[in-house]
């Protein structure tokens, strides 16, 4: 029987030939991407017959790419890095919460036929961030800290509204080019304290959870100056979302001065789930079960 335009094709392709459909990870450089092993892993598991493929992608490049994805109805969606996230949120057709707030998209997923065809844009990386940090026995922060003001980092401080609760500071190396976060962070429900890049080890010291979005190796000159500090660290939370390498210097200090680590390999895990669910609505899904077969495809512990 014949299926119907994009929809869901359920078993397996043959290896190394045609699938059914269609999803990538963008982003420039993409090389290092861990995301096509994670999705192609979920795909197997669900019988889902899905290509996934990472594609170096910059933004003088990226609204050709969108076009094919809007006419071509193989395509089920796009995961979108760096530096392509603010561009997406622009060239979707529409957004949800908490992308529009944040202004940021990492997930793009299509939707229709023919004319009436569309892309939605997402932002997982907010649930990735809570769920790992969930998934590691961590509470609500009572005194949560972000470093860098990358796409999570106003919402990494986000939970239940509690009352009287303290700005969550976040620290910048040019706050003026953070100050926009401050409104993203209203929008999302959390008070936001720009601070300057020399409060960081202080700020960072006394925070009970951590989150870093800095890209991998920008926060080597911290790690430098907490390995100098005196003293120990508060034992609080270190969520360092930079996955490649690992441990990053950041997190080696942080562990060796008392504190606790969760990889940033374990929110892109979450994050990954999540997109699967959003690519594929239409397909019975387990979420602990598609984790821990991500977890088993790149060797990562199944917490």
């Amino acid at each position: 029987m014949r299926s119907e335009p994009g929809a869901v094709r359920l078993g397996a392709g043959p290896a190394g030939g045609v699938h059914a459909l269609r999803a990538a990870v963008v982003g420039f450089p993409i090389g290092h991407s861990k995301s096509p092993a994670l999705h192609a892993a979920a795909y197997r598991d669900l019988g889902i017959d899905c290509s996934y493929t990472a594609l170096e992608t910059d933004e003088g490049s990226f609204d050709d790419l969108l076009v094919r994805v809007r006419t071509d109805e193989s395509w089920r969606g796009l995961s979108v890095t760096m530096p392509l996230k603010a561009r997406a949120a622009r060239s979707a057709d529409s957004t949800t919460e908490p992308a529009t707030a944040l202004g940021a998209v990492n997930t793009l997923v299509a939707h229709g036929h023919g004319p009436t065809r569309r892309v939605v844009g997402h932002n997982t990386d907010v649930i990735g961030v809570a769920e790992a940090l969930a998934s590691a026995g961590v509470g609500t922060p009572r005194r949560p800290a972000v470093r860098g003001g990358g796409g999570p980092a106003p919402a990494a401080g986000a939970g239940p509204p509690r009352p009287g609760a303290r700005p969550v500071p976040l620290v910048g190396r040019r706050p003026a080019s953070v100050d926009g976060l401050v409104a993203v962070g209203a929008a999302l429900g959390v008070t936001v304290e720009v601070l300057g890049w020399d409060t960081a080890a202080r700020v960072l010291g006394s925070a009970d959870v951590v989150v870093s979005t800095l890209p991998p190796r920008a926060a080597d000159p911290l790690a430098a100056e907490l390995a100098s500090a005196r003293g120990t660290l508060p034992a609080g939370t270190l969520l360092d979302v930079a996955y490649d390498p690992w441990p990053s210097a950041l997190a080696e200090v942080w562990e060796r001065r008392g504190g606790v680590i969760v990889p940033g390999l374990d929110m892109l895990l979450h994050q990954a789930v999540e997109q699967v669910r959003l690519f594929f609505p239409d397909v019975p899904q387990e979420r602990h079960r598609v984790f821990e077969v991500m977890c088993d495809a790149v060797g990562a512990s199944r917490r």
